[in-house]
């Protein structure tokens, strides 16, 4: 019997029977152990209301058709398949489905009493969405779904319908819209289960057919190479016949007449044998160059014709590729260099299309000077033949030349063939795998063990693929993506496997090393700035839902750009991998240290004690980062800046945290770096008020809001002023004046500092000009210089062009430099302190003795001038050692021809000290404080007339 639901297709009806009780027993232990779970939850809310007996027995009763449903399907799948027929199988099925719906209909007649609708409500909720899931489940098959559904439904709604209170009339009648409901959904599912089973019957059907086709055309073929054979043994017939009529024919002329008989017999089973053929044979009269050629309708597609020519009929249809090779065979054999020829060549059909011809002959009369007169010969159609020849040439080659591994095994797995991937994959040689089992090659019994199970599957299905492991011959194992075809005969025997497989090492390792890359710096082996995203994100949800904070670390190296355009890219790249692994070193192995850019470097805490253990890491860090390190032969010794956010306490997400850390690392960078600070709403205000602050300084250049003042430098062995310090102060027009601390940094960092700089050269050397020409003395004035001007190309040229501009002599003015400076090694350096030093400007070190301390620059550069630094001035009135640094600091400079500058005096004592030591002059509030220069050209003329300025005070 066969339900037909396709005009090529039929399905069986027993098929598809099995299908469906297949799917019913595949999914019936799942709404059992549901109505188990439901039960446990109706208990709890019905304890107090009924008897607990009852409610005891009635989930043993339902846990005891859970395991017999268990039970029952563990026997119906290890069953065979005509087993599992039997119309029992259904019965205990539809038994069961009786029973349990009958229990669930127990929970509403039985068990929950009537009327209490706060009670009834979650009780007929869960029995009711239950009952929903399992009608669900069971829909595939109506009948299934019947001996369920009613008589967990319809007892109970029945049963509320006789009661007469208006919650259980109302139950009932949305009990009764939900069968109709839950009725119709079944229907449309199982329908649609249906023909979705049905459609996978026809599919399989179908791949029967193709396989019988499959079948039928190796019969086919099977066929053709028989008659191919037989064809063969005629030609060879032929030939042997041939060659003994030309011997008769040569030898007994004379009995010519007497075997005409004979020789008419044995022409007509020649013309059998070569009707039966398809041979045709021909007959050429050189001479008068006709030609007698029999089937020659089936070889070129024209008609039979006795005068037919072979110059004029048959050679222009002969293909121009191969008539130089004819022409060569036929002319050495002309000559009588061979008995006879045998050549393969193609001709052009009536149809157009070039067929391959076997063409075979000999000269069978010559005239008395040799030359031939008369051939005859055989002609044949090879070109199925040679298209078999070029198919299986090709398929040799392709079986050969592919570079995935192919293996042909028999029924019991021994291999047959391997081609040359296969070798070079696994490392066995064709010799050493074939007439072995694979199993025995696999060398491991977990990968036995896979073609063992691979073997099952494939006794059920014609086509496998997946990902295995396979061994090469060195025991290494590796993965593979195996392909496996079945090949069966007619009866459906399998008589092949066929395995078709690529090696994934090298993919495998790419997509490593990809994943590698997409998460991790290649430089350092930290992770990088997705990586270090993902898992601050990750970070922050588990902080949000554990309700625990995050701390972000954000570390920031001091001067590596110094180091790395000075020291060089790869000198630079050991530094970071040194400092990468001195921070992994000083972090827990918990958190997550990541590199975001060149010398930044985060790092993510989560669940930090509290301030101070953060604290003490980030000193930890720093610790770790400064101590001298040896690179490229070089000491160095680095610093670092570090910012530190928290979560939820500053930042509300992960993208503010990284914000926060950024602006406090910055904020420890203006600090003078090799300290950490913390993220606080202060630092973000004062975060806001430098951008405001560098955007207005912007057009305070513009509008030359930026005014020097000047403090006097007292010359000590003439009490008198000879020189000032200019000092740049901003005229703010909402602020009033800003002293330089507040926005010289600013300057700094947005590359301000060069046109800041020149403003305040230019300012000073009108200043100092109108001195020298009017009065009322000679003033020299210095002026601290950026190490960002003293990179511009040019710079001492710009300091002519001013000096020429104002008319002041070179010898007034005096360019300030920090240590710093002159530690660049750098081309334009140099060559704009030598063209300062050719121009007559005096050059002086600031701030001595709190940078390098390096005599090697004062001996290098043209230096006239100390500055001692005000921090070793201002500890003169306590009980320090300064007193002993500073008598060094004016012995070592006079020595050396400089002049000794002591800034930041304010106490008498401190100048009687270094006027007793032998300083050259000072600075500080004692003399003055910075003062505009209308009110310094006052104070030189109140005190032009005085010898001693401190009399004044």
């Amino acid at each position: 019997m066969t339900i037909l639901r396709s005009s090529t297709t039929p399905i069986s009806a027993l098929d598809l029977r099995l299908q469906q009780t297949n799917q019913l027993y595949a999914y019936s232990r799942l709404p059992q152990w549901l109505m188990l779970g439901v039960a446990l939850l109706i208990v709890p809310l019905l304890w107090q209301h009924t008897s607990p007996t009852r409610l005891l027995s009635w989930v043993a009763l339902i846990g005891l058709l859970a395991v017999l449903r268990q039970r029952l399907v563990n026997r119906y799948q290890n069953c065979p398949p005509h087993d599992r027929l039997r119309a029992r199988w259904r019965f205990f099925f539809h038994l069961g489905n009786l029973a349990s719906g009958l229990c669930l209909a127990w929970v509403y007649v039985g068990l929950t009493p009537v009327g209490d609708f706060t009670l009834q409500a979650p009780v007929y909720s869960l029995a009711g969405g239950v009952a929903l899931c399992v009608g669900v489940i069971y829909a595939s098959r109506f009948p299934a779904f019947a001996s369920f559904i009613i008589p967990a439904w319809l007892p109970p709604v029945a049963f509320l319908l006789l009661q007469r209170d208006e919650f259980s009339q109302s139950w009932a009648l949305m009990g009764l819209i939900l069968f109709v409901c839950i009725v119709l959904c079944a229907v449309f599912i199982h329908r649609s289960v249906l023909e979705a089973l049905m459609s996978n019957l026809r599919n399989e059907a179908l791949l029967a057919n193709l396989g019988s086709t499959q079948q039928r055309s190796e019969e086919l073929n099977q066929q053709l190479t028989r008659e191919i054979s037989q064809r063969r043994n005629a030609e060879q017939s032929l030939r042997e016949s041939h060659e003994a009529l030309e011997a008769r024919v040569q030898e007994r002329t004379a009995e010519l007449e007497r075997a005409t008989h004979n020789l008419q017999a044995s022409e007509a089973q020649l013309s059998l044998a070569m009707d039966a053929s398809r041979l045709g044979l021909w007959d050429w009269d050189l001479v008068t160059d006709r030609v007698f050629h029999s089937q020659v309708d089936t070889i070129f597609g024209i008609a039979q014709d006795d005068g037919m020519s072979m110059l004029l009929d048959l050679k222009p249809r002969l293909h121009p590729a191969d008539a130089a090779m004819v022409r060569k065979t036929l002319v050495r054999h002309m000559k009588g260099d061979t008995e006879a020829y045998r050549m393969e060549y193609r001709v052009r059909h009536q149809s157009g299309q070039w067929v391959w011809v076997e063409d075979a002959g000999r000269v069978v009369e010559r005239d008395a000077n040799g030359r031939a007169t008369r051939m005859i010969g055989t002609r044949r159609d090879i070109t199925a033949r040679k298209y078999q020849d070029e198919q299986a040439l090709l398929a040799s080659t392709v079986f050969e030349a592919t570079s995935e591994g192919i293996f042909i095994l028999d029924p019991e797995q021994n291999v047959l063939a391997v081609n040359q991937a296969y070798s070079v994959i696994t490392g066995l040689a064709s010799a050493d795998a074939v007439g072995r089992n694979i199993l025995d090659l696999s060398g491991d019994d977990e990968i036995r063990e896979q073609f063992r199970h691979l073997h099952q599957l494939l006794s059920n299905q014609d086509r496998w693929q997946g990902e295995l492991t396979a061994r090469r011959r060195t025991g290494e194992q590796f993965p593979i993506w195996l392909q496996l075809a079945v090949v069966r005969d007619q009866s459906g025997q399998i008589t092949h496997y066929v395995g078709f497989f690529a090696d994934l090492t090298t993919h495998r390792q790419t997509e490593e090393q990809l994943q590698y890359l997409t998460n991790y710096d290649a430089l350092t082996q930290l992770a990088n700035r997705n990586l270090f995203n993902e898992r601050l994100q990750e970070a922050t949800s588990r902080a949000r839902q554990h309700e625990h904070q995050v701390a972000l670390l954000h570390i920031d190296l001091d001067r590596f750009k110094q180091i790395n355009v000075t020291l060089g890219h790869t000198l630079a790249d050991s530094l970071l991998q040194e400092i990468a692994k001195r921070l992994r070193a000083a972090v827990q192995p918990q958190d997550l240290l990541a590199r975001l850019s060149a010398d930044e470097f985060v790092l993510v805490i989560e669940q930090p004690e509290n301030d101070k253990a953060l604290a003490m890491t980030a000193n930890g860090v720093l610790e770790a980062v400064r101590q001298p390190m040896q690179i490229g032969g070089q000491e160095l010794v680095m610093t670092a800046s570090i910012g530190i956010s928290l979560f939820p306490s500053t930042a509300r997400d992960s993208l503010l945290m990284i914000t926060q850390a950024h602006q406090a690392m910055q904020h420890a960078k203006q600090l003078g770096g090799n300290n950490a600070q913390f993220f606080t709403h202060e630092l973000r205000a004062y975060s806001l008020d430098r951008l405001q602050l560098e955007n207005q300084l912007r057009k305070a250049l513009e509008d030359d809001q930026l005014v020097v003042f000047y403090q006097p430098k007292l010359h000590l062995a003439s009490d008198r002023i000879r020189s000032a310090e200019a000092l740049v102060r901003w005229q703010h027009p909402q602020r009033g004046l800003i002293m330089p601390g507040e926005f010289i940094s600013i300057a700094e960092e947005s590359g301000m500092i060069v046109r800041l700089g020149d403003s305040v050269l230019r300012q000073a050397c009108a200043q100092a000009s109108q001195w020298y020409q009017q009065g009322p003395q000679a003033v020299a004035v210095s002026v601290n210089l950026s190490v960002q001007q003293l990179r511009q190309q040019g710079f001492a040229d710009d300091v002519a062009r001013i000096l020429r501009g104002c008319k002041l002599p070179a010898r007034l003015l005096e360019l300030e430099l920090t240590e710093s400076m002159l530690l660049e090694h750098s081309p334009t350096v140099s060559s704009n302190i030598e063209a300062l030093q050719e121009l007559g400007v005096t050059l002086s070190v600031d701030d001595f003795g709190t940078g390098y301390s390096s005599l090697a620059y004062l001996k290098r550069f043209p230096i006239s001038t100390l500055k001692i630094d005000r921090a070793f001035v201002a500890e003169l009135d306590e009980e320090h050692c300064d007193d002993a640094i500073i008598r060094a600091i004016i012995a070592m400079a006079h020595s050396l021809s400089l002049n000794v500058v002591a800034e930041g005096v304010e106490h008498e004592r401190q100048l009687e000290f270094l006027k007793a030591n032998g300083c050259d002059e000072v600075q500080g509030y004692l003399i003055s404080r910075p003062i505009p220069a209308d009110e310094f050209t006052a104070l030189l003329s109140s005190s032009s007339d005085m010898p001693n300025l401190r009399k004044r005070r």
